[in-house]
């Protein structure tokens, strides 16, 4: 019985992750509404992430589905898995290539073996810092994605204050199990351009 109510509660996060990750710009998670960019920066953010991920497939068609791409005022945030380092190291190459890039920060992966147990683990860090972001009146919680691997948090987006850069990585602290957050947050004030 226990397993069987592991399971559902699996299937419940699965279920409420989807409904998130499936809009917003930036690659997912930033909804256009509070997007704080000009329209100007959204468009070529978008024209540099096509021509980013047409130039990985036409490289390798698997990194479609095994790699993530996001751009952000110029900036690439790389996530996903490869089989071996070298790949990763031509993925980066890729990246900074793109036309009009300001920096890469990547967070590729080498492959392992599956751990379901991980994963669970690595999927419920993920959903309470979800919660906590979106629970917390002093945070856009659709201005973020949180990616987690291994105990450890990426999360990546635009604060529209120092003040909530800090209280989201406070957030992503207090959760029970984490190793380590790695947050790549930009502030509205720091952006190229903003929207008037």
């Amino acid at each position: 019985m226990k397993f069987k109510t592991f399971y559902f509660f699996i299937f419940l996060i699965l279920l409420g992750c989807v409904g998130t990750s499936s809009h917003g710009v930036f690659g997912t998670g930033v909804s256009i509404a509070f997007d704080p960019r000009s329209l100007g920066t959204q468009i070529d953010d978008s024209i540099m992430q096509k021509n980013l991920v047409a130039r990985m497939a036409l490289k390798e068609k698997s990194y479609l589905l095994s790699l993530n791409t996001k751009v952000l005022d110029g900036r690439i945030f790389l996530t996903g898995k490869v089989d071996d380092p070298e790949e990763k190291l031509q993925i980066t190459k890729l990246a900074w290539e793109t036309k009009g890039v300001r920096s890469v920060k990547n967070d590729i992966r080498i492959k392992e073996k599956f751990n379901f147990k991980q994963s669970a683990k690595d999927l419920l860090i993920t959903s309470q810092l979800r919660a906590a972001l979106v629970f917390d009146k002093d945070i856009k919680s659709s201005n973020y994605q949180i990616d987690t691997y291994k105990k450890k948090i990426y999360i990546y987006g635009i604060a529209l204050t120092s003040k909530e850069k800090r209280n989201v990585i406070k957030e992503a602290k207090e959760i029970l199990d984490v190793a380590d957050v790695i947050a790549s947050i930009l502030i509205v004030e720091n952006l190229r351009i903003q929207k008037d």
